[in-house]
Parts: C-alpha cells; structure tokens; sequence
C-alpha cells in the first residue's frame, strides 16, 4: 500500500507551514534519529557491543529477506553506502562470519550478499534485543497508534523520493 502525501490545506483546514516550519520539522527528525539510534543499537550485540555504522541494517535487511540474500549493489543502496563503501563493510561481515558472497547464475554483473548460518544467529539476538530496546524508546513515547503513524510518514518520504 502506498500512502498519499499529506496536504495541509485540505486535510487539516490549516495553513500550510511556514519555511521555518519545514526546516525545524525536519531538523527534529534528524535530532531525533541522532538521539534515539545509539540507544537502540548500543550494546544489543550477544557479546554486548555496539553495533556500529550500517552492520545492524544490513544484517537485519538479509535477515527478512526471504533466502537471506539480496544483491550487493541494492543493499548498498538500501543502507545508503556507495558501492566502494559497501564493499569494504562486505569485506568486514564477511571476515566476521556473517555473510559469503554469491554470484548470481544467470548475470555475471550481479553478486549477492547472502548471511551465512553464523549471521543468521547472529542477527537473530541481536534482533530480540533491538526489539526490546524499540519497544522502550519509540513504542513507549509514541504508542501503537504512533508508531503506525511514523511508519506511514516514513514509508510516504521513502516512495516519494525513490519513484515508488
């Protein structure tokens, strides 16, 4: 499903906001995402580490994609690295334990990331905590209601941005 953006003029009666409006609305959301993001990812590794950087999203991202595997260059993108930077994380996960890469059968231009068993428990604990840790510190303030609410604001500037 795919929402609508919202305009102010015919679905509150309200003027639409201001220049400042907009800037300070979105200043907020990048102060909120600096305040909350290390909470819910500081020390939610099962040795208690943080995980740093994009590991957690792309982990999580293999982790609910069917197949545990997704190619390199969308997940790059996905997680908002460029392909160098990609590689390089690739390079760390894969030391780690956490992913192999896979050449796809069929495009030898294409190269999956794909978790390995290690990844999978890995993230999988890590995932229980984080959960928890969401459940705290965005749950809690913002409700069910909420949380339904930012995701579909979320999901909206996302299909917008990225042509749907």
């Amino acid at each position: 499903m795919t929402t609508q953006p919202i305009d102010a003029e015919t679905d509150t009666g309200a003027a639409a906001p201001s220049d400042d409006d907009l800037i300070t609305a979105w200043g907020l959301v990048h102060e909120a995402m600096n305040a909350v993001q290390p909470k819910l990812l500081g020390g939610i590794t099962p040795d208690g580490k943080d995980m740093a950087g994009p590991w957690f999203e792309v982990l999580i991202r293999l982790q609910r994609t069917p197949g545990h595997r997704l190619p390199m260059s969308r997940l790059a993108r996905e997680v908002s690295l460029s392909t160098g930077g990609f590689t390089k994380l690739a390079d760390r996960l894969e030391r780690e334990g956490h992913l192999v890469r896979e050449n796809c059968a069929s495009d030898r231009r294409v190269v999956y990331a794909a978790l390995t068993e290690q990844g999978l428990d890995f993230i999988g604990r890590t995932r229980t905590r984080h959960v928890e840790r969401l459940r705290e510190h965005v749950l809690a303030p913002l409700g069910a209601g909420g949380v339904r609410q930012l995701a579909s604001i979320a999901r909206t500037l996302r299909d917008t941005s990225c042509g749907g």
